[in-house]
């Protein structure tokens, strides 16, 4: 029975003309009866922001929930570097299918064929909304929009605002969704946090939240409820995500039956600014656009190394000679524009070789030396400077005089709820959308394309498909928040976190949170084997009593508690840490960010196993005492043949 869920309902037909075909057969809601139907929607970043706004628009009634005081902080405001999209303004050769091919192979052909066709298809929409919503994308002399390139492709496809494409393109969904809040048809609940899904008869009715102002436990009911709520890269502790990013959504709603989907796809973001001590709460990311003029570089000589670590020389004292690009030199026909996963194994490589330039001899240098001297300091002001301004805040480096230094980080997470092609979940009437869900990157996400993954799943996808869902509801009353399955909900949840801060033992959450990130980044981070997996999953395990038995949670939980709050997802944390460690075991291959030590190739590439592992994994959950049951989605290309990923020709 669980195999029958796991059905991805891909449309037939050839590719491109599965998601036109697919929108003509599936049901519809009229304007009347939308007015009938309520939709939850957990999260408020590009994914929520823009689904709220398009379904208030299309008259449902949307309730919206965000953990911070405003939708204007939610993480994607971070992102820096662009927005991908198939539009071939540069005329370099540009399509829909080259975009959909380089998002595969980046992924390292472990993701859905007609899901990623459809993200590139929608690609060319999402620009023209958000021009029309006013969002100032750079432009070329003549007035045109710009792009530029970016990791993992031959063209240039990126459509940015400077150094905060994010933030320019997050304004415009929450202006949008503003005025559906103005309007009536979106209540936005700010300083909420999900704390459990709510299911009557198998379908999703509602969820369990807490006002994390006033402590107050509160039921709310819908017909559909939509997870856009990000991932989970916070496990790590150090990340470059927000502090307050977390799996709790995504988790609460495994445990009630949707499955996890390849938990172990975690991307490890190659241009962070290197951690600077062992009090560092979260990692700096300068943003993977500074790698179109960046060059990247450690030294040839070993002397030269210990020189700079001793800072009895400076970096720009090195000369062009002596200077081994290694990206260049591995990979002649991306360069620095390899994938992310391309790089950051890279530069982990010369680093284990004894090559890092800082105290630490883990960081690389980025260089824009060679870039100012060809187009001047003007023009990379005007691409880069508030870039190099938050920089030089940071560092006390001034990046036009000094290479930047650079390290790997946790970045962004590939894994998430598992979805069909609706982007329904495992539980009927339960959707997960952006960064939430599993559903286009595979073992690796190219650079640019996690905005355009947010919008297109929140405008152009779930307003269209949710409705075929929503179709059969519509006889349904509005949910009964004094039914049974309610109740019972939210005692579960009072439980918990009675149960939390009843422990009264002796260590913080962030001290426990950091003993977490630890095992991870240690073994389950940028190079993973069996015997460290194993180890892992035993030491995951002894935190998990540590947890439960001595953390410390000050204050009431009638109140304003961010103590709880970490707690309460410090928790899911470590059930996520656990699911990715055992996914990383089962996964024998190396593909995309998951790298098993014990299948490369001689020269340090990812070796996948398609006999083996050409599938999703995706995890059901069993209970506290069991493991979780591994189900499998098969991979099928009808139209991409298959290869070894090569960025050297």
């Amino acid at each position: 029975m669980s195999d029958i869920k796991l059905q991805s309902k891909t449309p037939d037909g050839p590719l491109s003309e599965k998601w036109t075909r697919h929108k003509a057969a599936i049901k519809v809601v009229s304007p009347a009866n939308k007015r009938k139907l309520e939709i939850i929607i957990i999260g408020t970043g590009l994914g929520g922001a823009s689904a709220a706004a398009s379904l208030g628009e299309l008259g449902y009634n949307v309730k919206i929930f965000c953990i911070s005081d405003s939708p204007r902080r939610a993480h994607s405001i971070a992102a820096q570097g662009g927005i991908n999209a198939a539009k071939n303004y540069q005329n370099d050769n540009d399509s829909v299918y080259r975009l959909f091919y380089d998002t595969i192979k980046g992924g390292d052909y472990r993701s859905r064929e007609a899901n990623v066709y459809r993200l590139a298809e929608v690609s060319r929409n999402i620009i023209d909304q958000c021009v029309a919503q006013g969002v100032p994308f750079a432009r070329d002399y003549g007035g045109m929009l710009d792009n530029r390139s970016f990791g993992g492709a031959q063209v240039s496809r990126t459509f940015y605002a400077r150094g905060q494409t994010g933030q320019q393109l997050l304004l415009g969904a929450y202006a949008a969704l503003n005025r559906q809040i103005a309007k009536g048809s979106v209540k936005s609940y700010t300083r909420h946090e999900m704390l459990d899904l709510v299911m009557i008869d198998g379908k999703a009715k509602g969820i369990i939240a807490r006002n994390l102002v006033t402590g107050e436990i509160e039921r709310h009911g819908a017909h559909a409820v939509v997870i856009a709520s990000g991932g989970y890269g916070n496990v790590f502790f150090l990340s470059t995500n927000a502090m307050n990013s977390n799996c709790s959504a995504a988790m609460q709603c495994y445990r009630r039956g949707a499955y996890f989907a390849n938990p172990c796809f975690a991307q490890i973001h190659p241009t962070c600014i290197p951690v600077h001590g062992d009090q560092q709460s979260k990692l700096t990311l300068m943003s993977e656009s500074l790698r179109n003029d960046g060059r990247i570089w450690v030294p040839k000589k070993i002397e030269d190394v210990e020189k700079l670590r001793k800072k009895e020389i400076k970096p720009s004292q090195i000369p062009e000679e002596e200077r081994d690009y290694y990206l260049e030199r591995r990979y002649p026909a991306f360069g620095n524009l390899v994938p992310r996963d391309v790089a950051s194994r890279a530069a982990k490589e010369r680093c284990d070789a004894g090559y890092g330039v800082n105290e630490t001899g883990l960081a690389v240098f980025l260089d824009f030396s060679s870039a100012i001297q060809r187009l001047g300091e003007k023009v990379i002001s005007e691409r880069y400077g508030n870039l190099f301004q938050m920089y030089e805040k940071i560092t006390d480096v001034n990046p036009y005089k000094e290479p930047m230094t650079i390290y790997p980080a946790i970045h962004y997470t590939m894994g998430g709820i598992w979805v069909d092609y609706n982007l329904m979940t495992t539980i009927p009437g339960l959707y997960a959308i952006g960064e939430a869900n599993f559903s286009d990157h595979g073992g690796n996400r190219l650079g640019a394309s996690a905005l355009m993954q947010g919008l297109a799943d929140g405008y152009f996808v779930l307003p269209y498909t949710i409705g075929d869902y929503l179709a059969s509801q519509i006889q349904v009353p509005k949910t009964d928040t004094n039914h049974e399955a309610f109740v019972e909900a939210e005692k579960q949840v009072r439980e918990k976190i009675d149960r939390i801060f009843n422990i009264k033992g002796k260590q913080p959450v962030d001290a426990l949170h950091k003993k977490l990130g630890q095992i991870m980044w240690n073994y389950v981070g940028m190079a993973r084997n069996e015997d460290g997996l194993k180890k892992a999953l035993e030491l995951i395990k002894e935190l998990r009593k540590e947890f439960w038995s001595d953390v410390y949670v000050p204050g009431e939980n009638s109140e304003f508690n961010q103590e709880l709050e970490k707690a309460v997802r410090l928790a899911d944390f470590i059930e996520t840490g656990n699911l990715m460690a055992l996914d990383a075991l089962n996964r024998r291959e190396s593909c995309g960010g998951h790298f098993r030590e014990e299948m490369q190739t001689e020269d340090g590439e990812t070796r996948r196993d398609d006999e083996n592992f050409m599938y999703v994994s995706a995890w059901e959950y069993k209970g506290k005492e069991h493991d979780p049951e591994l189900h499998k989605e098969p991979l099928v290309y009808e139209t991409v043949h298959l290869s070894t990923r090569n960025y050297k020709d």
